[in-house]
Parts: structure tokens; C-alpha cells; sequence
């Protein structure tokens, strides 16, 4: 047990980041954002594709790639099946000092890694990329889908001054400890990461924002976006943001770094 110990913090201090992109028969996303990866990171890392079912497409493609890119591993989601369980696997089964949340089918935020490392190096506890501030971009995705998340982060950082003003993004990244100090129980599509968002800002941890353009389902595929449920279990974190952060809206401060291309 000890030697297991042992060999586990050795992984733990080579390895900067644990990427985590959870996945439904994202097969053709996968092989393309592997192929990204690879191409532009020059930290030390490790990529968990989490998937639900054996018989995801996505699996065939990370033993595909494997020989070429052998940081890259699959992932069973062993808690249930959902984001929620497979980022909460992903987690369980990383290794990295730093930890990114990662959806699949968005390639803008690959050139903002850097940058949210730079924030984490630099003291950050927390740091979410933003569609909606500082330069941010929100292309493409569903129209409907595009409006509720403008006017949800809108109206949350208007009521109750959140310093995040991209609170539903899913990509952020964190310091592997805090995660558990977080006690998530959000279980409904990607609203995770919105509890997140409301629960480092609870803590007051020390946070950080990237902007990012994001261009969602680029290469096709299928949003597991469903209006009514994930509306609720949104609006629910909504109220207990309010009820929460009220009294703290001039307390917390956030970190911004603008990327820098060619730099």
C-alpha cells in the first residue's frame, strides 16, 4: 500500500495538469481535439476522456491514438452515468497538480491553457474561461441555448456582483484539493460547473479569468441540452447564488489575463 502511495506522488509531481473531457460517442471530437493537444501543449500532462458506456465510440479512438499520444487514457465513469459523475471520476482518477474541465467540441479555449496555468501558478485557487467579458466570444451553438446562458450570468453578476461573469462555462480549472472542499451535489447536464462557480466564490478562494472565443459543436455531433431539466437544476443554483453570495458581492476579486497570441 505504501509503495502504491509512494508511486502515486511521484506521478503527482511530474505531471502539471489532468485534462478532463467527459464524452458520449464523441468519437470524431475526440480525434480531433487529441490531435490539438498534442500539437500546441508544452506542459506535462495527462488527457482522461471519461466515458459512460463500454461501447462508446469514444473509446476506440483513445486506443487509436494511444501509440502516438500516450498521455491520453480512457476513463470508466464509475458513479453514474452524466457529466457530473464523469467529471467527479475524471477527478478521482487524476494525477495532476492542476486540474482543467474541457468540453469536446469546443476548440477556442485550447489557446487559453496557458494563460488560466499562468493565473494557478500565480495563486489562483479557481479559474473559469469567459464567453461574455474582457473580449469574450460566444459563437454558434443553439440560439436559445446562447440566450438563457447571456441573461443567466448577466443577472448574476447584476444581483449579487459575482466576480465571475462567465459562471456556466464549462471550462475551468482548479487546484486538485479544493475540489473536495467543494462538496458538489449538482447531478443534471453541465450545471456542475455552475455550482462550482457559486461554491469558490462561498469560500472565497482566490479566482482568475481567461476570456476565450468559443464556437460550440464546431465538428458536429449532438448537445445533450435539454430545456426543462437542466432549466431548473440551473435556476435552483440561481437562487442559492443569491441567497449565498449576497453579502459578499464587494469582498471577492478576480485576476484577468488577456491571452497573448505570438507571445
Amino acid at each position: 500500500m505504501l509503495h502504491m502511495k509512494n508511486n502515486e506522488l511521484n506521478q503527482r509531481s511530474k505531471i502539471t495538469l489532468s485534462i478532463l473531457i467527459p464524452v458520449r460517442n464523441e468519437g470524431i471530437n475526440v480525434k480531433i481535439m487529441l490531435k490539438i493537444l498534442r500539437s500546441v501543449l508544452d506542459v506535462s500532462h495527462e488527457v482522461l476522456i471519461i466515458y459512460d458506456s463500454p461501447a462508446d465510440n469514444s473509446v476506440t479512438v483513445v486506443k487509436q491514438l494511444k501509440k502516438t499520444y500516450p498521455q491520453v487514457k480512457s476513463v470508466k465513469n464509475k458513479f453514474g452515468k452524466g457529466v457530473a459523475n464523469a467529471i467527479r471520476s475524471g477527478v478521482n482518477a487524476s494525477v495532476g497538480k492542476y486540474v482543467l474541465i474541457f468540453a469536446v467540441d469546443e476548440i477556442g479555449p485550447v489557446i487559453a491553457i496557458e494563460d488560466m496555468i499562468s493565473l494557478l501558478d500565480k495563486g489562483c485557487d479557481f479559474v473559469s474561461c469567459t464567453r461574455y467579458a474582457y473580449g469574450g466570444r460566444r459563437l454558434g451553438g443553439s440560439i436559445l441555448e446562447g440566450f438563457l446562458s447571456r441573461v443567466a450570468n448577466y443577472l448574476f453578476h447584476l444581483i449579487i456582483g459575482s466576480t465571475l461573469t462567465d459562471s456556466t462555462t464549462g471550462i475551468k480549472m482548479f487546484r486538485r484539493e479544493i475540489f473536495e472542499q467543494l462538496t458538489l451535489t449538482s447531478q443534471v447536464g453541465w450545471a456542475i460547473v455552475f455550482e462550482m462557480s457559486i461554491k469558490v466564490q462561498e469560500k472565497r478562494l482566490k479566482l482568475g479569468e481567461v476570456p476565450i472565443v468559443s464556437i460550440d459543436r464546431l465538428y458536429g455531433g449532438t448537445s445533450s441540452f435539454q430545456l426543462n431539466r437542466w432549466f431548473i437544476e440551473y435556476l435552483k443554483w440561481f437562487f442559492y447564488g443569491v441567497s449565498h453570495l449576497y453579502r459578499s458581492r464587494s469582498k471577492n476579486k478576480v485576476q484577468v489575463r488577456i491571452p497573448q497570441i505570438g507571445k
